[in-house]
């Protein structure tokens, strides 16, 4: 017996608005927001949670010492750029906590949705072998899903 863990059901109603209202904040970040390629995510000089702390402290020595800040450094953009991670980083603590807890109830409800599918597949199975007529082809169907694939051989090694 499958130790269920999850028993909900999420009205469409619900899914249709969520759907909705997380459209319309990508639709109005849309001209804020900048996407890079993995090569750039890879190759760009990183902030990390403790550099976001001295960017902002910085920030704050800069409009209070202005005069030890070199002539070659754009201190607008710089002051730009601190107000948009301070801006967005409770918007992305948010959807990371959202993205977390909707990959977590997957999770959850598709371990129990395959383990359940699992012991469905093998009453057929059991029951086609002693020659139900209506299992086998529930049987046939299901078998290519549930017959586990032999690993593909490297052409080098044969």
């Amino acid at each position: 017996m499958i130790n269920n863990q999850i028993s909900i059901e999420i009205p469409q109603s619900v899914i249709d608005e969520v759907s909705q209202k997380l459209q319309e904040c990508k639709t109005v970040l849309a001209p804020y927001l900048q996407a890079l390629t993995a090569e750039q995510r890879m190759e760009i000089f990183k902030m990390g949670d403790k550099t976001v702390a001295t960017v902002q402290k910085v920030k704050s020595y800069l409009d209070t010492n202005p005069e030890f800040a070199p002539a070659y450094m754009d201190t607008a953009e710089f002051a730009k750029d601190e107000a948009v991670v301070t801006a967005l980083n409770p918007l992305e603590n948010l959807a990371r906590q959202l993205a977390s807890d909707l990959s977590d109830t997957m999770m959850l409800a598709g371990s129990e949705a395959i383990l359940s599918a699992l012991l469905y597949y093998g009453s057929v199975k059991e029951a086609a072998a002693k020659g139900i007529p209506t299992a086998t082809p529930v049987y046939e169907d299901l078998k290519a899903r549930f017959t586990k694939r032999k690993a593909k051989q490297n052409p080098e090694n044969s």
